[in-house]
């Protein structure tokens, strides 16, 4: 069993990875005639990304 500390690892990742999924198949689409919306979806998909990178590693080390 997992203790709760990489439980709550594991659950962050997945709400990540969903917001992430969520701003590349539709809120990037969507916001495509507002420059500023495109760029705010861009550098908020990058910073999802780095997130997720570095849960896994965390969860990596954990188990």
């Amino acid at each position: 069993m997992l203790n709760n500390h990489v439980y709550n690892l594991l659950s962050q990742a997945t709400q990540e990875h969903r917001s992430l999924w969520r701003i590349k198949d539709s809120y990037k689409k969507d916001a495509e005639h507002c420059e500023d919306c495109k760029a705010f979806w861009a550098k908020m998909e990058k910073d999802k990304e780095d997130h997720v990178a570095e849960l896994e590693a965390m969860i990596k080390k954990h188990l």
